[in-house]
């Protein structure tokens, strides 16, 4: 679920780039996306640049998705959920926090050594503090693959549910895990959210994994 990458970041630059933070409730997002946000590369946004969180974006020496700084306040946890991105995973500061994998009952404790992680998020999962101080990451999304083939399949899958909200829980619950998979296996494109909706085009043979989405509360159209 998480692996260890080769790219660093000092501890000198973390203490300065926590610093600037003085809000709990902070949640902010350094770049800003050139395109299609899922599928082309962010830049970094002008505020930060010549900035200690440019040099701690920088070191992570990839095409980037959007990237957040992120914080989980004690006692707290998240919603159990699935992405259809991977991420990058830099941990600034934390004590006794974890992820958790839903999946296989895993818990993985989060530790500030300054590597950036590579986290796989087509695992159920779901993160919590059980410290006394809030656990600060910086959080970077992987681009989603364009697929190259030439037989895809579009299919379009709309909510049933009326509250937005309960279909955003049973979407990311039950079906970013499929649609994650089916990216690493270079058969996915185009997908796009809209409201209570999402489109995108698959290769046919994974049209069997969508069979085992819930019918009573999404609806899949062809």
């Amino acid at each position: 679920m998480l692996k260890k990458t080769n790219f660093c970041v000092s501890s000198d630059l973390i203490n300065e780039a926590v610093n600037t933070i003085s809000n709990e409730n902070f949640k902010q997002v350094i770049n800003r996306p050139t395109g299609n946000f899922f599928y082309d590369p962010w830049v970094i946004s002008e505020e930060f640049r010549g900035t200690v969180w440019e040099k701690i974006y920088d070191s992570l020496p990839t095409i980037k998705g959007e990237a957040r700084i992120i914080i989980l306040k004690p006692p707290q946890c998240y919603f159990s959920h699935s992405d259809i991105d991977d991420r990058w995973h830099l941990n600034l500061t934390s004590k006794k926090s974890y992820l958790i994998n839903l999946d296989n009952n895993t818990m993985f404790k989060l530790i500030t050594d300054g590597y950036w992680y590579d986290f796989d998020a087509g695992n159920r999962h779901t993160a919590v503090n059980f410290g006394n101080r809030p656990r600060i990451q910086l959080v970077v999304r992987q681009l989603l693959i364009r697929s190259s083939r030439n037989d895809l399949v579009s299919v379009k899958i709309k909510s049933k549910l009326n509250d937005l909200e309960d279909a955003r829980f049973e979407f990311d619950d039950s079906i970013s895990n499929i649609l994650n998979m089916i990216n690493k296996q270079n058969a996915l494109n185009n997908f796009t959210p809209n409201s209570d909706e999402v489109s995108f085009d698959i290769a046919p043979e994974f049209l069997k994994n969508l069979e085992s989405i819930d019918k009573k509360n999404f609806e899949i159209l062809l």
